[in-house]
């Protein structure tokens, strides 16, 4: 058993000397690219598994459509990221292939596709290993429900909490297993930031802070206190403390909800609570996502890559809704608002009756033709 402690300890602390060098390097960054003054944006597009190349494909498609003028001037080039599958994944060993990393970094943002976990062993998300190499710090949701006084916009941290360590947890055969959370000051102030940039930017007066700060003492209540500390240099809006759990009742309480405005989570908790989120505005296939950082920006749709859609033939009749409002957040973010706008219009207006990839596809881009 010795041997076994030994070995853990060992393991801790490569893991803690990382992430402290992970801080050094938080702490060292290069400023912030400028997305909106950019004069060649380069999109990567990835299809990712399952329904992924059916909803990516469309969703191209319309975007094709709408960027027409920039694709033929040059001024926005799509470039297809190949390569993030599942196969080609487990037949490297690697969650992103070299290859395709090295890719991916010559873009500017990314489109993506839902792409396949493998259950068990170590092999970690293709998305976990994304947000940390390009450094994508922000998950960034907004959830809408008009006629029900919902306007949310959640911003989550996208590198830390449970997910950065989450394959590299020790285990002690036939005794215990642990896994690991990381909570660290720049990787939390910078969220911060964001999120309270968000609220003042969009006139908003309240910020809720989500933690279990009362459980996890350390990480989730450093948390929040580095939270209160960015939230001073914002007089003006209030930064409320709320549980997780609590979190999760009040958006079903009709009576409460509407009060909240904008949050900011640990990672963990943003990945459960935006999920309870989208089901509200109406399921996740209706939500999108962005995944920000300083040098990349990466959209994709909040949903899975659904293999049963697949086995059972169904695959063309998955809902493009999701990865088609993430498209559209992606416009906003290099400045293409009024295609965005565009593009929000053909989604409102043009309903998802059940057709196929292709048919929903075909109707927006009827609509945004005119």
């Amino acid at each position: 058993m010795n041997s076994y402690v030994d070995s853990a300890v060992n393991h801790y602390r490569a893991l803690l000397e990382a992430q402290l060098e992970r801080v050094e390097r938080m702490n060292n960054a290069a400023p912030a690219k400028d997305f909106t003054a950019l004069p060649v944006v380069t999109i990567g597009v990835i299809d990712g598994d399952g329904i992924g190349p059916i909803i990516s494909r469309q969703t191209t498609r319309v975007l094709e459509t709408l960027l027409k003028d920039e694709l033929a001037s040059g001024t926005i080039v799509l470039k297809q990221i190949e390569g993030l599958t599942i196969e080609n994944r487990l037949a490297k060993g690697e969650a992103v292939p070299k290859d395709v990393l090295e890719e991916v970094k010559t873009c500017d943002v990314l489109l993506k596709g839902p792409t396949e976990t493998p259950k068990g062993g170590t092999m970690e998300s293709a998305n976990v290993t994304l947000r940390r190499e390009l450094d994508l710090y922000a998950n960034v949701r907004p959830v809408s429900v008009p006629e029900k006084g919902i306007d949310w916009t959640f911003f989550r941290e996208n590198t830390e909490g449970e997910y950065v360590l989450g394959s590299k947890g020790i285990e002690i055969p036939g005794a215990l297993t642990m896994d690991f959370k990381v909570t660290t000051e720049p990787g939390t102030r910078r969220i911060a930031r964001m999120a309270f940039n968000y609220a003042r930017n969009n006139g908003k007066d309240m910020v809720a802070i989500v933690t279990k700060a009362n459980i996890m003492k350390k990480t989730d209540g450093r948390f929040s206190e580095l939270c209160h500390e960015v939230a001073e240099g914002y007089p003006g809006i209030a930064a409320e403390d709320w549980y997780a759990d609590i979190v999760t009742a009040k958006l079903v309480d009709e009576r409460v909800r509407t009060r909240f405005q904008v949050f900011v989570l640990p990672n963990l908790y943003g990945d459960i609570i935006t999920d309870e989120a989208a089901q509200i505005q109406g399921g996740v296939g209706t939500a999108g996502s962005a995944n920000l950082g300083d040098q990349y920006a990466m959209f994709e749709a909040i949903h899975g890559s659904a293999p049963r859609m697949i086995e059972t033939g169904r695959g063309d009749y998955a809902n493009p809704s999701s990865l088609l409002r993430a498209a559209s957040m992606m416009l906003r973010h290099i400045a293409r608002y009024d295609k965005a706008d565009a593009l929000d219009r053909a989604m409102d207006t043009v309903p998802h009756d059940g057709d196929t990839a292709k048919g929903f596809a075909d109707r927006l881009i009827k609509a945004i033709e005119g």
